[in-house]
């Protein structure tokens, strides 16, 4: 590349971040932004009560279960240096 391009290319580049720079000013572009950050109030209202059968709520907790079920596994493994299975006296 020569030195003509690489002045143009920094010369348009500058502009660009002067005008996000301009529109981050501007307090109807900041609205925008925020008005369309905002989620919808149904979504936000999640229920955090337990819920017989299958719901998220259920479903978050059997995963935080199994990952502390598989860490607790792969600590025994390690201080133990024998397999699980052998370590329960499974196999």
């Amino acid at each position: 590349m020569n030195s003509k391009e690489e002045q143009t290319n920094s010369e348009i580049t500058n502009l660009e971040n002067e005008n996000f720079i301009e529109q981050q000013k501007d307090v109807n572009y900041i609205n925008e932004q925020t008005e369309d950050n905002n989620i919808d109030k149904k979504s936000t209202d999640m229920e955090d009560e337990y819920k017989f059968g299958w719901s998220s709520y259920s479903e978050i907790t059997n995963g935080r279960f199994a990952m502390i079920g598989f860490l607790a596994i792969i600590l025994i493994e390690l201080f133990s240096q024998q397999s699980f299975l052998k370590w329960a006296g499974i196999a």
